[in-house]
């Protein structure tokens, strides 16, 4: 069974940016994933410091309004891997879910973190690169043109484990109408 993981859409980080296109594919394969009954789990990042934009009880740490209908699980976790002492493999084991698709932010941490993540434990992973977003840039990591998500995309999909899409060819290759 293939589930749909939805990581950190929260309000605290689409207020970074302008992030409509990303939340617009997100929401494609979301309602794709409800139409075939597949689950859909978001996770929600939450930090300690009250001065952070994810602080848990913050206006911050909630799920950005576009987005937060559609979950069957809201999972919190307080580090980049969403397995990391978390519920979500007990959660997937108990669905028999073998297949994870990522999507979300912030592409080069919580995204790539929790595919590798589940690539260690066994599940076939696909990343669905231009539906993530990051907050980060260029500039961020003093790399002129660099390009976060299709960085982050090349590195994955060099590793010959974890397929890499873009939004069309997840259409073409799993959605089925």
């Amino acid at each position: 069974m293939k589930a749909l993981l939805v990581i950190d859409v929260q309000n605290g980080i689409v207020s970074f940016g302008d992030f409509k296109k990303e939340l617009t594919l997100m929401e494609n394969i979301i309602q794709d994933f409800k139409n075939h009954h597949s689950p859909v789990i978001f996770m929600k990042h939450f930090d300690e410091m009250e001065e952070s934009p994810l602080y848990r009880g913050s206006e911050g740490f909630e799920l950005h309004k576009s987005l937060k209908r559609y979950a069957d699980y809201v999972i919190e976790k307080q580090t980049p891997s969403s397995f990391f002492n978390t519920e979500l493999a007990a959660i997937l084991e108990k669905l028999g879910v073998d297949h994870l698709f990522i999507t979300g932010f912030n592409t080069e941490f919580c995204c790539m973190f929790t595919a590798i993540s589940a690539f260690d434990r066994g599940y076939k992973v696909t990343f669905i690169e231009d539906a993530t977003g990051t907050v980060n840039n260029d500039e961020t990591y003093e790399m002129p043109g660099l390009d976060i998500k299709d960085f982050v995309g090349t590195v994955l999909n060099w590793s010959g484990v974890i397929e890499v899409l873009d939004y069309e060819e997840y259409v073409e290759i799993y959605k089925k109408v």
